[in-house]
């Protein structure tokens, strides 16, 4: 069982009605790294009132930007395009061979208790699309692929409650070995820990706790389509 320290509050999280601009934290002539704001599409969605998005607000700026990844609607964080197809096919061959690697942080309800064998604690689900109740995942032992998720305990907070006292949640750090549809968000809630927030997955009082899904990545490494290099990118965790 992992022994918390005592909780401290999380500052409050303010919803916006629009998402903010987006904020570019690198770009060369090969790529372009991106914070995306929670509450953007990554692409484009179906129907014109789902066309603004975060590569089409890239392209704005760097017309020869091309979808690489994507993040959720709901999470935000570190995202890159590549300038051209050259570099596109270079990143996404980073993708498909595990070089590029990501970092999340999470708030969860509850305290996660897990072996004393080490900070770093495995999750092994396989997951597919649930597809009667799209865009929702699930964990399917017999059909699912192959998900893997690494996470560590961080700190306990205190979330405001509308009852007299307030609900503990858990900070971790997630590293998805695997890039399934809503891997964390599945892995955390089959463990019993709903990310905060996470109005798909989490039951209401979970879901309904912060105005935004209180997941986001801060960090990515990946190989540089130029030289081959590794870059790292960081961007800070606004909860």
């Amino acid at each position: 069982m992992l022994v918390a320290p005592t909780a401290k509050p999380v500052p409050p999280v303010r919803r916006c009605a629009v998402p903010p601009g987006v904020e570019v934290v690198h770009a060369d002539a090969a790529l372009v790294v991106l914070n995306k704001p929670a509450g953007l599409l990554s692409v484009p969605g179906k129907g014109p009132d789902n066309a603004d998005c975060l590569s089409a607000r890239v392209q704005a700026l760097y017309p020869d930007a091309l979808v690489v990844h994507r993040l959720d609607m709901a999470t935000s964080g570190l995202l890159v395009m590549a300038r051209g197809r050259e570099a596109q096919r270079h990143l996404s061959r980073s993708f498909a061979l595990r070089q590029v690697h990501k970092r999340y942080q999470a708030l969860v309800a509850g305290i996660p208790s897990a072996p004393d064998d080490g900070p770093w604690h495995d999750i092994h689900l396989p997951l597919r699309v649930d597809w009667p109740n799209r865009p929702r995942s699930k964990v399917d032992l017999a059909h699912g692929k192959p998900s893997h998720t690494r996470w560590r305990w961080l700190e306990t907070l205190t979330l405001p409650s509308s009852s007299a006292a307030p609900w503990v949640c858990s900070r971790l750090a997630l590293e998805p070995i695997h890039g399934r549809s809503h891997q964390l968000r599945v892995h955390l809630m089959a463990l019993g820990y709903p990310i905060v927030g996470d109005d798909l997955y989490a039951p209401d009082p979970v879901a309904q706790a912060t105005p935004r899904l209180m997941l986001h990545a801060h960090r990515l490494e990946l190989p540089h389509p130029t030289d081959g290099q590794v870059r790292e990118f960081d961007a800070l965790v606004p909860f």
